[in-house]
């Protein structure tokens, strides 16, 4: 057995790290990492294209007390991919970005930067994703990521795949942001240059400069967040109007204008509603935003964060 890479501080057993790599070698291949909480409702559109699109899918639950894993499972059968599904349970409190996340010592299983490397050392593939429960692919996004996962063989590229946040109201109406250029890095190679270290707010992926960056084009996925749930739950604090993150300024101004019945106020804020007996986010992901014209985002420069 080797030796642990990363020992959590705690010492808590199977909870340190060793990374894949270093035990035999990797399959090529992509493989998608949910790290998750509370995803039930999620799953059911976020899985099925996902488990299309690559070779393998690891979720992570993060101490969920809706059943997400059961629904995993379930999901995973219901297509025919129970065998590409790795399900793990990490059942320690993780501290929220920002302050708490400041104050948490990296090898600390209570640190976003511990969890995502104990995450990530589940990969058996040569290339792996960062995705989060609530991200549904389109049509277009499960072409486009299959392709992916033979082209980026032995390229060390890391991928950078736009997203669209979608405000759902209710089963047939939902809001789109395409006001703001929602644009991260996603898919990486697996191996000692690309591990997560801790950030100011958050844990970040290292990238060498050496690495080409991709980014695909728009339309290929949507971020789904439901009105009536706490979309903020997972910060210390909530004071984004003096924050130094300009998407998380710009989720906070959309949040409170729907919460305030003013979404037509937000210019890029788009109100879309499905036809009678189709689910809002089907109804986006598989003929709304396909369909609509491009560029999709309007790019407003947001002076007025």
């Amino acid at each position: 057995m080797a030796e642990p890479d990363i020992r959590n501080a705690e010492g808590h057993e199977g909870y340190d790290v060793t990374w894949p790599w270093r035990i035999g070698p990797l399959e090529p291949g992509l493989t998608c990492v949910f790290r998750v909480r509370n995803e039930a409702r999620n799953l059911p559109f976020v899985l099925p294209p996902m488990l299309e699109a690559v070779q393998h899918v690891v979720l992570v639950d993060n101490r969920s007390d809706d059943g997400t894993a059961e629904v995993a499972r379930q999901v995973a059968e219901s297509v025919g991919a129970a065998d590409r599904l790795t399900i793990a349970s990490y059942p320690f409190a993780v501290s929220r970005a920002g302050a708490e996340h400041l104050a948490t010592p990296p090898d600390s299983v209570h640190s976003l930067t511990h969890f995502y490397n104990w995450a990530f050392s589940h990969v058996r593939t040569s290339y792996s994703m960062k995705w989060d429960g609530d991200m549904v692919l389109t049509r277009e996004g499960v072409a486009t990521l299959a392709d992916l996962s033979w082209q980026l063989e032995n390229s060390d590229a890391v991928v950078l795949v736009p997203r669209h946040p979608l405000s759902v109201e209710s089963e047939s109406v939902a809001w789109m942001d395409i006001g703001y250029r929602f644009l991260e890095p996603w898919i990486y190679p697996m191996g000692p240059e690309f591990t997560y270290v801790k950030a100011f707010e958050w844990e970040v992926r290292e990238i060498p400069d050496r690495s080409e960056r991709i980014v695909l084009c728009e339309g290929l996925c949507v971020e789904v967040k439901w009105l009536d749930t706490d979309e903020f739950s997972h910060w210390t604090e909530t004071d984004f109007e003096q924050s130094h993150a300009q998407r998380k300024r710009r989720e906070w101004l959309v949040y409170r204008a729907l919460m305030e019945g003013r979404g037509h106020e937000v210019e890029g804020l788009v109100r879309i509603e499905a036809p009678p007996g189709v689910h809002v986010i089907d109804y986006v992901t598989n003929t709304w935003l396909p369909h609509a014209p491009r560029p999709l985002v309007l790019r407003l420069g947001l002076r007025e964060l």
